[in-house]
């Protein structure tokens, strides 16, 4: 089998991606380097990340979003023994443990949960993973990438099949690190569910939690002033005590352990600024059988 092919344009991108993989050590920057270059090989709005935790002798699953997505679903998805979840597993096992792409349409009325994800726009998803050699069932990475704006096509398949060995080591890395610290790991997502609360969630005002919410959509500080009808100098000065609660040394990490601290919740901004912002035949209903782990 050839290896998948690259456009030349993007291989600058891809050896940025490899270059910053070696410094991700926590979840949240994890997911920063989600969001970087590599939306632009693998666009995506929501991913899940499962990994095989030896203590647990189990698959542990969290989530991660950039755009509202139903908790219900999320809980599902975050739950390895999820009808869902052994589903997409199995699809991807039948699909020979390549890229696989999973139309979810021929399983609403079987799975609530696949009924919700695809009337939340995530009708599509894009699955790949790493297996232990010649015991494709025993799981030791699953990603599952989904985008309500752009569903995952050929090309994402291909840029995952290229992304993988990065993102399966990474993962791995970050899963051992947030365990020896104590991380909860098993909870639904670097997105908590709403109602948790933290310490560092009482420092921020409603106000710095407002602009946040801009900044997590990528806005200027004279944009968001704009949007906000203040200032831009009161907007910058924000920023700063935002990123002085968060312990943040720069935007990005300030949204990273803000989401990480459910301190935006789901509701996207109040105010839309004027600024930058092939399908596949039915699948088979794939037989159900239990994934056996190590």
């Amino acid at each position: 089998m050839h290896p998948p092919a690259i456009a030349p344009e993007h291989s600058d991108c891809l050896l940025r991606i490899i270059e910053a993989a070696a410094q991700v050590r926590r979840r949240y920057q994890y997911f920063l380097w989600t969001q970087a270059d590599m939306q632009r090989l693998l666009p995506h709005k929501l991913a899940v990340c499962g990994v095989y935790d030896r203590a647990r002798r189990d698959l542990v699953f969290e989530t991660l979003h950039s755009v509202p997505v139903p908790p219900a679903a999320l809980a599902v998805l975050a739950e390895p023994r999820s009808l869902l979840t052994q589903r997409l597993a199995l699809s991807w096992i039948d699909g020979r443990q390549e890229p696989t792409l999973v139309d979810l349409q021929p399983w609403r009325l079987a799975d609530p949960a696949a009924a919700t994800l695809a009337d939340a726009g995530f009708a599509r998803l894009l699955v790949h993973g790493v297996s232990r050699p010649g015991r494709p069932a025993e799981l030791e990475t699953l990603f599952i990438f989904g985008s309500p704006d752009c569903p995952p096509g050929d090309g994402a398949a291909c840029a995952l099949g290229l992304l993988l060995p990065y993102l399966h080591a990474t993962y791995l890395r970050v899963h051992a690190m947030e365990s020896g610290l104590g991380g909860p790991l098993a909870a639904p997502g670097l997105v908590p569910r709403a109602g948790r609360s933290s310490a560092s969630g009482a420092a921020i005002t409603e106000r710095e939690r407002e602009i946040l919410r801009w900044v997590r959509e990528g806005l200027s500080n004279q944009q968001i002033a704009d949007a906000l009808q203040i200032s831009a100098l009161t907007v910058k000065n924000h920023v700063q005590k935002i990123l002085r609660k968060l312990g943040a040394s720069n935007r990005a990490q300030a949204v990273a352990k803000a989401m990480a601290l459910n301190l935006l919740g789901s509701e996207p901004p109040q105010v839309t600024p004027t600024a930058v912002h092939t399908s596949l035949p039915p699948l088979p209903e794939p037989p159900l059988r239990e994934l056996r782990p190590a």
